[in-house]
Order: C-alpha cells, then sequence, then structure tokens
C-alpha cells in the first residue's frame, strides 16, 4: 500500500519545512545531529550505585552510554533521546529518568 502523503525530507530540506519533533531521514545517521535537544527526560546516573554490568550499554539504541575500560563513565547527553531503555534495564537503581530543565 503507497501512501500519497509521503514527506520528501533529506538533509538539504530547510529547517523551516522539517516538522516539528524532527526527522532522522536514513537510519544510522543519528551521529550527524544533536538529538538530545529533542529529550523530555533525562537518564541521571548514580556512580557510586552502579555495577558496571554494561546491561545498560546494551540496550542503548543510542550508545548514549560512555564506556571506558569495561566501565560506565558517564553519558553523551548530546545524542541520548531520554527514551529511558537504560533505567529500566537497571537492576541496581544506578540510573533514572528525571524530567528535563
Amino acid at each position: 500500500m503507497e501512501l500519497s502523503n509521503k514527506m520528501n525530507v533529506n538533509s538539504k530540506t530547510p529547517w523551516t519545512e522539517v516538522p516539528r519533533g524532527g526527522i532522522i531521514y536514513a537510519g544510522g545517521n543519528a551521529v550527524e545531529f544533536n538529538t538530545g535537544d529533542w529529550r523530555v527526560m533525562k537518564p541521571i546516573w548514580y556512580e557510586d550505585k552502579c555495577k558496571h554490568c554494561m546491561f545498560c550499554w546494551a540496550v542503548c539504541p543510542d550508545m548514549s552510554i560512555i564506556v571506558e575500560n569495561e566501565k560506565v563513565i558517564g553519558f553523551d547527553y548530546d545524542h541520548c533521546k531520554g527514551c529511558g531503555v537504560c533505567v529500566d534495564q537497571c537492576n541496581f537503581n544506578a540510573l533514572e529518568l528525571v524530567e528535563e530543565e
């Protein structure tokens, strides 16, 4: 079934013609945008509670959890969309989803 009201949005589309909410026009290119600007909820990481099990990192759809030497060291908030998947996965209450300020 073909949709008659398809949008033609690409990298050359002026911002005035892009619908509200933002659009990623091709798979795998979210890194080219500061998609964190879309966020309304923000994950907060509590280092003292983190066991570095890496479950949050494994489920993050945007690879926004920064890891160094097999340990979580923070978040890439420029690309984190605040989906909360990491928070749901954490069994140690090391992550909390709060309203973005």
